[in-house]
């Protein structure tokens, strides 16, 4: 395996980081093929070669709480290596380890904010800072965070709370967008739970069990969220006004 190979090569002098960590803390996988990173303090004598890729950090100690130890391995710890990654991905794929590791509770968003502080040079920065902004805003998905951008802000719109827990007998489900006063909650279904039978029924029956809440839930499709952004936010403010 490359990446313990990596790590018997550099004998102690260094730690996985960048897209390989992210790799190692399970929040992106790295193809087979691709180059083993690591990062190693600014004067040591390790040297890059076919398949390995050095990079030397100022004031890097391969201790905790910088490196930590993942599968038997160093690995530079997950919100280091989620901004030091960010502009070695490409753009349609920085998003989605984000999102995951605040998702599965691996991070948060404030310890991200901490680490991507100490980086000011980070190329694309004000993109990560935006994300981060969303992130906290509650939106959880590439979908919620488009709603967020385009459709569900602005004029008319109420401030929609994001995530609300809600107890359903014995369980707690989460409204994706719920307006308050008006009891809707608007919920965005991406591509795989539209084509899934199965989910679908489940959402129905979700679905019932708010309404004998007074909670009407609405649904928009990512494809309608994404080609029709005018649309659904005539119909989001049309239900709104009628509940009012």
């Amino acid at each position: 395996m490359a990446q313990r190979a990596a790590v018997a090569y550099a004998a102690g002098r260094a730690a996985l980081s960048s897209v390989t960590a992210l790799d190692v803390h399970g929040v992106l996988q790295q193809l087979p093929g691709e180059p083993v990173h690591v990062d190693v303090p600014a004067e040591t004598r390790l040297h890059a070669g076919p398949g390995l890729v050095v990079h030397r950090r100022q004031e890097l100690i391969l201790i905790p709480p910088r490196v930590v130890v993942r599968r038997t391995m160093p690995v530079i710890r997950l919100e280091d290596s989620l901004v030091d990654a960010w502009p070695v991905l490409p753009p349609d794929d920085r998003a989605g380890p984000v999102i995951r590791a605040v998702n599965d509770r691996l991070t948060t968003v404030g310890r991200l904010e901490r680490a991507l502080s100490g980086a000011p040079r980070l190329p694309g920065r004000a993109q990560l800072r935006g994300l981060l902004a969303r992130l906290a805003a509650g939106c959880r998905s590439p979908l919620e965070i488009w709603g967020h951008d385009h459709v569900f802000v602005g004029p008319g719109m109420p401030a929609f709370a994001r995530q609300v827990p809600i107890w359903l007998g014995s369980r707690t489900v989460y409204l994706d967008l719920y307006a308050e006063r008006e009891r809707v909650n608007i919920e965005l279904d991406g591509a795989m739970a539209h084509g899934d039978p199965r989910q679908r029924e489940r959402d129905l029956r979700r679905d019932a069990q708010l309404a004998t809440l007074g909670i009407l839930t609405v649904r928009f499709s990512g494809r309608r969220l994404i080609h029709e952004p005018g649309q659904v936010r005539r119909e989001t403010l049309a239900i709104l006004a009628s509940r009012r």
